[in-house]
């Protein structure tokens, strides 16, 4: 199985260019906190990861995403490589998204609050974007649900 799950911040504006073909294809940056390590004098304390996204996902990406979004990506791992114009080989590691969810609300971003957590990915509708009205209450659980005491759960 190849999936990769990434959270982080875009480290700047996607950047959307087009194939010979004419397909989207959006490149962007997150920046992913290692959470365990500590940062030191003149290291880092987070990795920066660029990922492909391609067709309708990266006119999606492109029109929503802004530096310093919040997102969570599902992609795939690529490898590949090419002769460089020095002839020596270059290897490369792209990140493809297969999808791509907003952890925030463009007014997150801004800094003034309220989150709504919208995605885009092939199993939705290509082009369509998901994102729950605010105002709209949460559901009750299933009456099943009701009966379950704390000293059911084996956690």
């Amino acid at each position: 199985m190849n999936v990769v799950l990434l959270t982080g911040n875009l480290a700047r504006d996607p950047e959307k260019s087009y194939t010979t073909s004419g397909m989207a294809v959006t490149r962007f940056t997150i920046a992913v906190n290692r959470g365990y390590a500590k940062k030191t004098e003149g290291g880092q304390d987070a990795d920066f990861i660029r990922i492909t996204c391609f067709d309708k996902r990266a006119e999606f990406v492109e029109k929503y995403l802004t530096k310093g979004r919040k997102v969570g990506v599902e992609a795939r791992v690529q490898t590949g490589s090419y002769q460089g114009k020095d002839g020596n080989t270059v290897y490369t590691t792209d990140f493809i998204a297969n999808n791509i969810e907003f952890l925030d609300s463009k007014r997150d971003a801004d800094g003034a609050g309220g989150g709504f957590g919208g995605q885009f990915s092939e199993r939705s509708e290509m082009g369509h974007f998901d994102a729950p009205k605010q105002s709209e209450a949460p559901q009750a659980l299933p009456d099943a649900f009701a009966e379950i005491d704390d000293d059911d759960m084996p956690f």
